[in-house]
């Protein structure tokens, strides 16, 4: 039996999957470490990881499969990978990292980004960058520029988390067209690297990787990276993408209106589309989706984000009296559409991009206290977190994104019956759960170089698939229930 070996580069952990070549089934999956990965952070709003500490993790979670499966190396014919968006791996002329990785959720280059958008122009980044600057890898790379010099001046290239793992495994450095349309270094209008930010940050164009397809043959394991690894000399990297079109991918999500989901700690929807229409570049970002190609047809993901999601559900796990998620969901489903006028604002975890940056945290409001018990609480969160998603939706509607399917992970939101259905009756779209990973999907990818997609298709569809929730015939109570909260939102939004 021969497999493929997925990789999932997260900030928390790592995961590797094997997936059986001819039948995509999913063989097992390991995760290292076994506790979260730590990250540093010298000041508020900074956050780096060690990119040697991602190598040592892939590693032991390869040998892990390999003992824990019955595997030999031989067997493992290709490789996928999937990784943490927006990092900086900085590399000397040896390829030995020069400082920690600045990784996505570091906002240290915010100011340099909102600089940039301005001094550009927006028309300008909207219509070639199809997002501003922001917080983004350039501008990172910028920021190391300003403030740490000596860095600078050793830079031999600069690397997304994926590109270091590929070249750990190959001493070959090199980068994909999706990779740099997430650091913000792609010209879409021009469908070239985006010289003119080089220029306006004053970053040396040699310091960009070569540029390899998505889906093909990047590079193969070299002597050390199959002594550290564990795997064959020769073996193969297929694939690369980010975490957000990698998940796209690993739910069959390629063309325009299909639609990701996902509805985890935070939320997110990544809309395919063939338009590089950015009018809503403020509060959505638009990267090159894995099937784009120079030249073709445009395939773009649409990547909004509410970070304001599970964790909500989960804090109140936290600290109710309450068992666990069934318990909640269960004294959730005991009270009617609406909440009883409960309407919960859920976003607690930080400033939100859809909101325009703004941070106007958790609120509970019109909370009757001879009434209302953590039954309505519950309820509310669920309706809360489903109003958020609904009112993203709307705010891609507004972009040009008209959905025809919609698929999402067997997580933990779309695991409660009271979200998944308002979410697809206000949508007013069937909402189809496929049960999958990132590191499933990114091994899967790895069989793409073939250019056999309808097989892939109908892997997944014949492995994952788990049910669908279908909208409502009876919408008139959800529709008042989001309204009264989207009035809630926007009383706050105008103050």
């Amino acid at each position: 039996m021969n497999y493929h070996l997925g990789l999932d580069i997260g900030s928390s952990s790592i995961k590797a999957a094997l997936v059986e070549i001819n039948s995509g089934k999913s063989i097992g999956v390991v995760q290292e470490p076994k506790e979260e990965m730590s990250m540093f952070a010298q000041k508020n709003g900074w956050a780096e990881q060690e990119p040697k500490d991602w190598w040592l993790h892939v590693c032991n979670a390869i040998q892990s499969l390999k003992k824990q499966y019955n595997i030999n190396k031989t067997q493992i014919k290709g490789i996928g990978i999937s990784y943490q968006m927006h990092g900086l791996v900085l590399v000397g002329k040896q390829g030995e990292p020069l400082r920690k990785s600045i990784i996505w959720c570091d906002s240290r280059a915010v100011a340099t980004g909102k600089n940039a958008f301005k001094q550009i122009g927006e028309e300008k980044c909207a219509t070639q960058l199809l997002n501003s600057p922001a917080n983004f890898t350039a501008s990172k790379l910028k920021w190391v520029k300003e403030n740490e010099p000596d860095i600078y001046n050793q830079i031999y290239k600069f690397m997304l988390p994926g590109d270091f793992i590929a070249y750990k495994f190959s001493n070959k450095i090199n980068t994909t067209i999706s990779g740099l349309s997430e650091g913000i270094f792609w010209d879409f209008k021009n469908d070239k690297i985006a010289d003119f930010l080089l220029e306006h940050y004053g970053l040396d164009p040699s310091l960009v990787p070569d540029i390899v397809e998505t889906f093909g043959m990047q590079s193969v394991v070299d002597q050390k990276g199959a002594d550290e690894s564990g795997l064959a000399t020769g073996t193969p990297i297929y694939y690369r993408a980010g975490d957000q079109p990698n998940n796209a991918l690993s739910l069959n999500v390629f063309h325009p209106s299909e639609v990701a989901a996902t509805g985890g700690t935070s939320g997110v929807f990544y809309a395919v589309t063939d338009s590089l229409s950015a009018k809503e570049s403020n509060r959505v970002n638009n990267f090159a989706h894995v099937n784009y190609q120079k030249g073709a047809a445009a395939r773009i993901g649409k990547l909004l984000c509410i970070n304001g999601a599970g964790i909500q559900y989960r804090w109140l796990l936290n600290n109710l009296d309450v068992s666990s998620y069934e318990d909640m969901n269960n004294l959730a489903s005991e009270i009617a559409i609406g909440s009883d006028g409960v309407c919960l604002i859920p976003f607690g975890n930080g400033a939100e991009r859809m909101l325009n940056n703004k941070e106007i945290g958790t609120r509970v409001l019109n909370l009757n206290l001879n009434n209302h018990h953590k039954g309505h609480l519950c309820r509310a969160a669920l309706e809360g977190i489903a109003f958020s998603f609904v009112y993203g939706m709307e705010i891609l509607t507004s972009d040009g994104i008209n959905p025809k399917v919609i698929r999402a992970g067997n997580d933990n939101l779309f695991r409660s019956e009271i979200f998944a259905n308002t979410v697809a009756t206000l949508i007013d779209q069937e909402i189809e759960i496929y049960n999958t990973t990132g590191a499933i999907g990114a091994a899967r990818a790895a069989n793409l170089h073939t250019g056999d997609f309808a097989s892939f298709s109908k892997t997944i569809m014949n492995n994952d698939y788990v049910m669908t929730f279908t909208p409502n015939k009876e919408k008139q109570a959800f529709k008042e229930a989001y309204q009264n909260w989207k009035k809630e939102l926007e009383l706050i939004l105008n103050t």
